[in-house]
């Protein structure tokens, strides 16, 4: 029974290394977060400003509920960089006087820190430097308050407010061409013309103190100042990815794990009910000369048990080893300057428990049946089963069909549940590749959404403030621009009820034909005249619904409340921005339209001109190359889409295989004698393997279907605990995933049925014919 044993400890051994796996490298990202976070003091509530005066801090610190609070400059900047031809943006941010923040502290990892004596001084992100091959005494440029400035690296750093860092208006992180620059503070607020004021505070909390009472205290104090709404550390975007990509790894480790100990246990009864059948006689002889039953019961539960504890080691093992391998991945991802990896003793003994426990529950029923077989019952031969000929047996002769799949035929309606359990596993293995392999089909959806469908222009400009409409025209006329439409947002505060939210207000200009509205299948949305459209992911979290009236609270000016029906809600795979009809929008605002964005479609041939004029424009903050931005999501899905197609398919095989190969021996030595005797009687070894095979393989056939409908089931899971505040995982499934799902389950059961076949080649014929008395 040794590979009849290994085979279960693989199937259950994958369970408990995705439990292992995924709790460990959530467990090991979660402390690496909060140490992290708690050794550099990461900030708990965030608020932006136009301008506030620096002795508004006084009042900020006086706020019921806050520890610390500290302001700072903050302002978007183009870059000139050696060996890009497009322009790079920056986010930078000001460095106190002296040494460095009390809040968000960056770590140093290279250099030193700027001279305050030299404003041309800065610290630089690591993964921008790396990525651009900066050292300390480099230097690159950038414009400053309209003016071009050289600007010298004095070092390089991680900060704990930028884990991940997203570029405005991008979808992945871009250290090539967005980094973060930390500046003297002088220096920053004379760029940003802030000398004496400050356009940002970060706050930390008392213990116990009320996040949304300190949040609404600062909005009432920032107002007046062109406050655009304070937010804790769920709306911050750093935290924010990384949270979605904890809770992304919860759901793995919940949805997962119980169907390979499922399948598991019904392995463990499945081998062990045709051993007891075997062992009949010697259970009932042990029983006759005085053996208790609970020594005969604990006899077989300890070779379940040893199945069990093989699988558990083989999970431990794998699981902690590629849950360090996980973690390492993800610190490519996720900038920490150290990484924490102990999966602590909770996994293990919970995957040890739920493995044991499985196969034990697999093993329950047999070891009852035969505890209670009366020794004398035990000891006689089971009654051969009933043979006579009914309706199925006409209706075969009637079809032609041959004896030896009539043979096969017969063996699955006679004993159907044992049919039924053998499907069921391999129902199990199609279910989990159909489910595995639909992330990739939802992954390509977004990609085409987002690139082909939503997003088709060329190049994105963010402005640094919103002008007026006009400013389109002109970048029309900048080199080889085919098209420009701009837009315009502003951030407003969503309430429904006793829930709310901070979002973007996005102006829907009419017959857009670049970056348009586009809904989770694929179709362009129109804005109505009237009302507000709201994406679904942001509408169940308010609990919003077409029709309802909701209150939009403007966070800039005119700083007013309005009162917006709910015109449609749409599913969209990435954003919680709402959006209404561009003439409503500066109606209500009473102004002539703005835009803060322009995006434009460019001939390929003047793209290096326009890259260099682009560079050049101190109005432009932000700068987002499409092709690039594709090039670099597919690159990077590629890369992991290759890994993870392995591990799935890994899974989903030792599934099939697991059951095929333990029915195949079961079946093999309950019809050694029949098919010994077809042997004997003349058949050839082809015809003889084609009965054990066949039955198998129809099987295996018949359980396509259900599980292809318990595979889209199990994709609605996945793609409903995938789903966070930032991306929503659209259920779609492709044919080529229901096909390939069904190919590698039929390939892997082919090849462990012909596994077995080779043993009915070497059969003893003459020990299989002798019957049993």
């Amino acid at each position: 029974m040794g590979a009849q044993g290994l085979a279960i400890a693989l199937v259950l051994g994958c369970g408990v290394m995705v439990l292992v796996l995924m709790t460990g490298t959530q467990r090991a990202l979660t402390e690496t977060r909060d140490a992290y976070y708690e050794r550099h003091r990461f900030a708990e509530v965030f608020a932006t400003a136009t301008r506030a005066p620096l002795g508004l801090m006084e009042r900020i610190r006086a706020i019921d509920g806050v520890a610390l609070a500290e302001p700072r400059v903050t302002l978007d900047v183009t870059l000139d960089l050696e060996g890009l031809p497009e322009p790079a943006t920056a986010r930078v941010l000001s460095l106190p006087e002296a040494g460095l923040p009390i809040l968000n502290l960056p770590v140093l990892r290279r250099g030193r820190l700027p001279d305050p004596l030299r404003p041309e001084e800065v610290l630089i992100s690591e993964p921008f430097a790396e990525a651009n091959g900066l050292q300390p005494g480099d230097d690159f440029g950038a414009i400053l308050n309209g003016q071009w400035r050289r600007l010298t690296v004095a070092g390089h750093v991680l900060s704990p407010e930028f884990v991940y860092t997203l570029a405005p208006g991008t979808l992945m992180p871009d250290d090539r061409r967005f980094g973060l620059i930390w500046m003297n503070g002088d220096a920053a607020a004379a760029a940003a013309d802030l000398d004496g004021a400050f356009n940002e505070v970060t706050l930390t909390l008392a213990r116990g103190a009320s996040e949304a009472a300190v949040i609404a205290a600062l909005d009432r104090l920032l107002a007046p100042y062109g406050g655009s709404g304070a937010h804790g550390r769920d709306r911050q975007v750093s935290h924010a990815f990384l949270s979605s990509e904890l809770e992304q790894l919860r759901a793995m480790a919940v949805i997962l794990p119980p169907i390979f100990l499922a399948v598991s246990a019904f392995l463990v009864n499945m081998v062990l009910a045709r051993l007891i059948a075997l062992e009949r006689a010697q259970i009932g002889l042990l029983k006759a000369i005085g053996y208790p039953t609970s020594v005969l019961a604990a006899h077989y539960l300890k070779l379940a048990l040893g199945i069990g504890l093989a699988g558990v080691l083989i999970g431990w093992a794998a699981g902690g080893w590629l849950g360090q391998a996980l973690t390492r991945l993800y610190g490519d991802y996720f900038r920490f300057p150290f990484l924490i990896f102990v999966p602590g003793g909770g996994a293990f003994a919970l995957s040890g428990l739920l493995g044991l426990g499985a196969v034990a529950l697999g093993a329950l029923r047999p070891v009852l049946a035969a505890a209670r077989l009366p020794p004398a019952v035990a000891m006689a031969p089971p009654a051969p089963p009933l043979f006579r000929q009914g309706w199925f047996d006409r209706l075969g002769r009637a079809a032609g069909l041959r004896q030896t799949t009539m043979m096969i035929l017969r063996a699955l309606l006679r004993w159907p549940g044992r049919a039924a359990l053998t499907l069921a596993g391999l129902a199990a293995a199609v279910a989990v590749l159909v489910a595995s392999f639909f992330t990739f089909d939802a992954t390509d959806l977004m990609v085409e959404e987002l690139f082909g469908r939503a997003n088709r222009q060329d190049v994105t400009l963010t402005l640094t403030e919103a002008r007026n409409a006009s400013v389109v025209q002109d970048a029309a006329h900048l080199p080889g621009v085919l098209r420009a439409e701009g837009s315009f947002g502003l951030p407003v505060r969503l309430h429904h009820g006793p829930r709310s939210r901070v979002v973007a207000l996005r102006a829907a200009a009419p017959k857009v034909r670049l970056a348009r509205l586009v809904d989770d299948r694929g179709r362009v949305v129109e804005v109505p005249g009237e009302g507000l459209v709201v994406p679904r992911s942001l509408a169940d979290l308010l609990r919003i619904s077409p029709g309802d009236r909701v209150t939009l609270e403007l966070l800039a000016r005119p700083r007013e409340s309005w009162e917006v029906p709910v015109a449609a809600v749409i599913g969209q795979t990435m954003g919680q921005d709402v959006h209404m009809a561009e003439a409503a929008l500066f109606a209500r605002l009473r102004q002539v339209p703005q835009v803060d964005r322009i995006d434009l479609a460019v001939d390929p041939a003047a793209m290096p001109d326009l890259l260099a004029q682009v560079k050049q424009v101190p109005a432009v903050a932000g700068f987002v190359l499409w092709t690039t931005a594709r090039q670099q999501f597919e690159e990077t899905l590629s890369r992991n889409v290759r890994i993870m197609t392995a591990i799935y398919t890994l899974l989903g095989v030792l599934i099939a295989v697991g059951v095929v190969y333990n029915a195949a021996r079961i079946r093999l030595s309950e019809r050694a004698q029949e098919l010994a005797s077809l042997r004997v009687l003349g058949f050839s070894r082809a015809e003889v393997g084609y009965v054990l095979v066949g039955e198998l393989m129809l099987l295996a056939v018949l359980a396509i279907p259900p599980g292809w409908l318990c595979g889209y089931g199990l994709a609605a899971l996945m793609a409903q605990g995938f789903s966070t505040d930032v991306v929503s995982l659209p259920l779609v499934i492709e044919r080529r995933t229901y096909a390939l799902a069904a190919l590698i389950v039929l390939a892997s059961a082919l090849g462990s049925a012909f596994a077995v076949r080779r043993r009915l080649d070497r059969m003893d014929l003459v020990a299989a014919l002798k019957a049993r008395e």
